[in-house]
């Protein structure tokens, strides 16, 4: 099958398609049968590949969503650049939804999608309104971002600004009720910076977000937590933002998505797939029903879709061993039991959303007034809207912490004034690599990693790829 003609998506909307199965209710339906959804990072700029790649991922494992993530020029509503690339065979680094006609994503998607494999849409845009229109043309109802986390580690966008253009995106996305479909909208919150934000901040920037597509009228939400440097402690910030989800938004098809490891990724392909496992594990104990895999390339280049392929099942398969090995979940709870989310991240989380939701009624006005006084502090980020005075670290133990924070309403930080050296800060970033790659024997040297073309030009125009 040759793909149509391409050419620039047209502005006038068209009628929206038909939807099967919603995209929350897939994952409610493999959560009950004891099945953790898996999904890789996956968008190409070739619409022949685009699809290739998703028929092979659909068939991966039993629980797959399919992936199409939005090139950078994209992301900043650069349509004009992503046209000239495309005219000029350029490859992006994702599939250019705005910049392609209606017939031509469709024919992507055709006897792809269906009931048993939704499609999500995955951008990294604080200025999502283009990108939400033209998934809608498409009979496609799932994304992801927010306002907050697709804004601060992505560029110099103004907060109010997006703020604002998540507010009418959220707006849109919920409209689509009307039309007899069930809207997914996937907090990118739990994932700030994907590195050494100690677990509070994370949870609480999700479950913010959550909230603010709650209040835009959408009911189908998922919350994201990205896998850090301790499994206790993110054990605790799964469960922590279960029970601010069952909290916040009772009336919700709610589910927690789990992303693998987002820093500095292993070298060796042992390395990669023992922290894949772990992140598969660690959906399972803390009964997240989606994981975002990593590939065993992911240290080196851009993965190929077989290497895709193969985290999906690497993934699906270490869930369901860990599952088995578990034994069935208890009927009864013992009396003594200890709710699993009475933990501190979920005590500092919760104090970090309430002195946020006591700032505004309206919770974009209280998020701007929360970054505007510190109450809301990402470590390590330049947006000229964040405060820039909270610091973190990894303790003796391995856990994130506190060295400085700001003006958080966190109480008393016992590490408070620890420094990162540059040195430091080197250690800290490839700390999770060093760790996973240590597992190797000595004399095992890193095997090779199929061939795969490089970055191609288009890559290396931009400063910030698409992260998600």
């Amino acid at each position: 099958m040759t793909p149509p003609v391409l050419a620039a998506a047209p502005e006038s909307r068209t009628t929206v398609h038909r939807r099967p199965l919603s995209f929350g209710r897939f994952v409610a339906e493999a959560q009950d049968r004891g099945t953790l959804v898996v999904q890789p990072r996956m968008g190409f700029s070739d619409p022949a590949l685009m699809r290739a790649g998703l028929l092979a991922t659909k068939g991966a494992a039993d629980a797959v969503v399919g992936t199409m993530t939005i090139d950078s020029y994209t992301r900043v509503s650069d349509e004009a650049s992503a046209v000239r690339a495309l005219n000029s065979g350029v490859p992006l680094n994702g599939f250019p939804i705005t910049s392609y006609s209606p017939h031509t994503s469709r024919w992507v998607l055709d006897g792809v999608r269906d009931a048993g494999f939704p499609v999500q849409i995955r951008h990294g845009s604080a200025r999502p309104q283009r990108i939400v229109t033209a998934l809608a043309r498409l009979g496609l109802d799932a994304t992801e971002g927010g306002p907050v986390s697709y804004c601060l580690p992505y560029g110099r966008t103004p907060l109010l600004d997006s703020v604002r253009n998540w507010q009418e995106s959220c707006e849109f996305l919920a409209g689509l009720r009307a039309t007899g479909a069930e809207p997914h909208l996937e907090t990118f919150g739990g994932c700030m910076l994907g590195q050494l934000c100690p677990p509070g901040l994370l949870v609480a920037i999700s479950a913010l977000e959550a909230l603010f597509f709650h209040r835009a009228g959408l009911r189908s939400i998922s919350l994201s937590y990205a896998q850090q440097t301790n499994a206790a402690q993110d054990r605790d910030a799964v469960h922590a933002l279960r029970r601010l989800a069952g909290e916040f938004l009772p009336d919700t098809d709610w589910h927690i998505v789990l992303y693998t490891y987002m820093g500095l990724y292993p070298q060796t392909r042992r390395g990669s797939l023992d922290l894949l496992e772990r992140s598969a594990e660690l959906a399972v104990e803390t009964g997240a029903a989606r994981l975002i895999v990593k590939t065993a390339a992911e240290a080196h280049r851009i993965p190929t879709v077989p290497e895709n392929v193969e985290a999906l099942r690497v993934a699906a398969r270490a869930a369901s061993r860990h599952r088995a090995a578990a034994g069935p979940r208890p009927t009864s709870v013992p009396l003594a039991h200890t709710d699993p989310a009475d933990n501190a991240v979920y005590a500092e989380a919760r104090a970090l959303v309430d002195a946020v939701l006591d700032l505004d009624d309206d919770l974009g006005q209280a998020l701007l007034k929360a970054f505007a006084r510190g109450y809301l502090d990402v470590p390590f980020c330049l947006h000229p809207d964040n405060a820039g005075r909270s610091r973190s670290l990894i303790d003796g133990s391995g856990r994130l912490a506190w060295s400085e924070i700001g003006a958080m309403p966190l109480g008393p930080v016992r590490d408070r004034g620890r420094r990162l050296t540059a040195a430091g800060l080197f250690d800290a970033l490839s700390f999770v690599q060093r760790r996973h790659d240590r597992t190797l024997p000595p004399s095992v040297s890193r095997p090779p990693l199929p061939s795969a073309a490089r970055r191609p030009a288009a890559h290396r125009q931009h400063t910030q790829e698409v992260a998600p």
